[in-house]
């Protein structure tokens, strides 16, 4: 049975004759929005790869030896970076100038400030060409490189609890509730596979067992992930066998089981989704909120030092 703290009633067990062909027959319950949804991974992986690209490329233009950050193109692609760097701090001043809250939407305005967040150090690296005659050159590098992955780390965080990339924050009674939901449907539509049932409440105690000592065992929780892969995979394996074994009694035409399978399937990940995100919520709420503690400080940090280099420039 499913932990009571972590989805309530959302138990798996049913007495005995109290599911009916009709249950599994039905098409899957329709999964509730938002709550349970998470950005696709492999858009996550598609930006880093991105950056990771924009990086590699900077440092090479950077390192031809075509120019050097005191030459005339080198020193106006530095401008270009700073004023890219200086631009991104009109997403924090749009909430406090009232002015600015009306241009726009938050959405356009957070995907300028990623942009920028990307853009502006890339240039910087070309910039410098990775040669820094001086501390102050290379303590303002330094600052800009923290900022910089300190800001990909808060995105990851931001969108671990937040509706979507640019959605409201979600709640964790948002979350446990759409897991309670989930669990209701699998309780009713995979009747006819015990042992998917079984696999999903273990899934659903090891999440809960990890997410209370997450801190406590980080390796654990980041295995969570892939926990629930191998959960999903050893599903719907039994989920495809069983209902191909119904499909056999009840002469169901080819047509049905495909989409019988089909719905089973998207109805495990869902709930997998759901319990995984239940756990890990409070955990990433606390980190967002140490990173915030941390990432403050940082650019003000990366403002000074800029500050210097500039100076520094134009005086000697």
């Amino acid at each position: 049975m499913l932990n009571e703290n972590f989805v309530g009633a959302a138990s798996f067990t049913t007495a005995a004759g109290t599911r009916t062909a009709s249950n599994y027959d039905a098409p899957a319950a329709r999964p509730a929005p938002a709550a349970g949804k998470r950005r696709p991974a492999g858009r996550e992986s598609l930006l880093l790869v991105l950056v990771l690209a924009l990086v590699t490329a900077a440092i090479a233009v950077g390192r031809s030896g075509r120019f050097t950050a005191g030459s005339d193109l080198g020193y106006w692609i530095g401008v270009a970076g700073g004023t890219a760097m200086l631009l991104l701090f009109l997403y924090p001043l749009r909430k406090r100038w009232r002015v600015l809250r009306n241009v726009g939407t938050t959405r356009i305005w957070f995907a300028l400030h990623m942009m920028l967040g990307i853009v502006g150090p890339v240039l910087i690296i070309v910039h410098s060409t990775l040669r820094f005659g001086s501390l102050n050159a290379t303590v303002a590098f330094g600052a800009m490189a923290l900022v910089a992955a300190s800001g990909i780390m808060g995105r990851f965080l931001y969108s671990r609890i937040h509706h979507g990339l640019y959605g409201r924050r979600a709640t964790l009674a948002e979350l446990r509730s759409h897991a309670g939901f989930d669990a209701e449907a699998v309780h009713s539509k995979l009747a006819f596979a015990p042992a998917v049932e079984a696999r999903l409440d273990e899934y659903a105690r090891l999440a809960t067992a990890t997410g209370k000592d997450a801190l406590g065992h980080p390796l654990r929780f980041m295995a969570l992930g892939w926990h629930a892969k191998i959960a999903r995979r050893k599903c719907t394996a039994d989920a495809i066998h069983a209902l191909r074994q119904l499909a056999a009694a009840e002469h169901w035409p080819q047509q049905k089981l495909k989409r019988r399978i089909r719905s089973r399937k998207a109805l495990i990940a869902t709930h997998l989704r759901a319990v995984q995100r239940v756990a890990q919520f409070g955990v990433f709420e606390r980190l967002f909120s140490w990173w915030h503690v941390l990432h403050v400080p940082l650019v003000y940090m990366m403002v000074l030092a800029a500050v210097a280099h500039v100076v520094a420039v134009h005086m000697y």
